[in-house]
């Protein structure tokens, strides 16, 4: 099978592009073959066109929280929500997600999906630090233009399936390891830094936490571990949470997740 891990940005360029892990699934190996820079939109949508099969991991937000849609009289089917925010260029997008936040009470200015409290993630709605919400408003919509299957969210036949992936709930809640392993800022990137993403990276080849193991050429862990902003290493977590997936029935989603907020591989 093969498999795909993205790590995601809402502005891919020459200094952060979006990046894709790509490997093959044989039993209970995956084995990376190539670490893909996308420094566009024009070329993310040319990936996306990639005939399958495969599964991917996408680190964005597929959805929004249910309870945002439903305050905001936005429509609650998946796809009808996303064509309504598509519908919005980022500055209006940005706008109306603003004025919900500042009208909620202190405390609370942040609706969460479901399946942010057991993955440990960020509202969809947060703009900042990461702006996950611009990640949703960027990449759900081209995963529907891109004919894929997204499992509790679009039900078409298609061989090519997209799972929303989350590296933080494998690095601090599924390994348990709270220490920071990456930063965009260089001065930040420091060798206390490359020591957790060399652990990070020896847990994922000795088959931690989710039964994967990766199989690794040494050029390739090499980049990885020099990478200190982590895309990288968040790209190939992806792509062993899209192999977890590959390998349950129903991707490993559970069957009570709610259909119009998608759920996070693994959680």
């Amino acid at each position: 099978m093969r498999i795909y891990g993205i790590d995601f940005t809402c502005a891919p360029r020459r200094a952060k592009p979006i990046t894709v892990a790509a490997g093959v699934l044989k039993g209970k190996a995956l084995r990376l073959e190539e670490l893909i820079p996308v420094y566009s939109f024009e070329e993310f949508e040319a990936f996306l066109r990639r005939p399958g099969p495969w599964v991917g991991g996408f680190d964005f937000p597929f959805s929004l929280p249910a309870e945002l849609a439903r305050d905001l009289s936005w429509p609650s089917a998946w796809q009808e929500l996303v064509a309504h925010c598509a519908a919005m260029d980022r500055a209006a997008f940005r706008n109306a997600l603003d004025a919900y936040r500042n009208a909620r009470k202190p405390g609370s200015k942040y609706a969460h999906r479901a399946t942010d409290y057991p993955a440990g993630s960020s509202s969809p709605m947060k703009l900042v630090n990461p702006p996950v919400a611009l990640m949703f408003h960027e990449g759900a919509r081209r995963l529907i233009d891109a004919g894929v299957k997204i499992p509790l969210l679009r039900d078409k036949r298609s061989a090519k399936i997209a799972l929303e992936a989350y590296p933080g709930l494998l690095v601090r809640k599924q390994l348990g390891i709270r220490a920071s392993y990456k930063s965009d800022t260089r001065a930040q990137q420091t060798p206390a830094r490359m020591a957790v993403r060399k652990q990070v990276l020896s847990a994922l080849k000795d088959g931690r936490p989710l039964g994967i193991r990766i199989q690794i050429e040494r050029k390739l862990e090499k980049h990885i571990i020099d990478d200190g902003s982590g895309d990288l290493l968040d790209a190939l977590i992806c792509a062993v949470q899209a192999a977890w997936g590959a390998r349950r029935p129903g991707y490993g989603l559970p069957a009570e997740a709610s259909a119009g907020e998608g759920w996070i591989v693994t959680a």
